[in-house]
């Protein structure tokens, strides 16, 4: 028993030894000065691959644009669904005033429901200057990138 250990104790010392030897042709071979051709094929490569990345980017934001000329291309505020008031209760739920039509339903907004709490009979006047109302963020950026908040209709 004493044999077979130390046959098994010896296996990868041999291995180790053996991989030992095989990497010292290896390492001399990297001695070598790399040549001329060598080096034109590594910037050959290194071109294609920048190449195809430039490709795949450009490939990114074309589609990009494609998909915002195919959304703007419906019709201009034809939704049905138009969101009037928003009111934060708390840390997660919400109150908001929708309208759909001509008719304008009051939700309560919680994680794992909504629910209906009220239907107008009247709606609720909604001032002329609310409804175009930009985000603040919105409208930062639209001034950041050079566009007038009076472009957007």
């Amino acid at each position: 028993m004493n044999k077979l250990v130390g046959v098994i104790l010896a296996l990868p010392l041999s291995l180790l030894a053996a991989g030992v030897m095989a990497a010292e042709p290896l390492a001399q071979a990297s001695a070598v000065p790399v040549t001329g051709a060598l080096n034109a094929g590594v910037t050959a490569q290194l071109t294609q691959l920048v190449l195809g990345l430039l490709l795949v980017i450009g490939l990114i934001f074309g589609l990009a644009w494609l998909l915002r000329r195919v959304q703007s291309a419906g019709p201009r505020n034809g939704q049905v669904i138009e969101l009037i008031g928003s009111r934060a209760l708390g840390a997660r739920d919400r109150l908001l005033l929708v309208q759909v039509g001509s008719e304008q339903i009051l939700l309560g907004i919680t994680p794992g429901r909504i629910t209906p709490l009220h239907v107008l009979k009247e709606p609720v006047p909604v001032p002329a200057a609310a409804q175009s109302a930009t985000p603040e963020f919105a409208q930062r950026l639209m001034e950041l990138l050079g566009k007038d908040h009076k472009d957007k209709k």
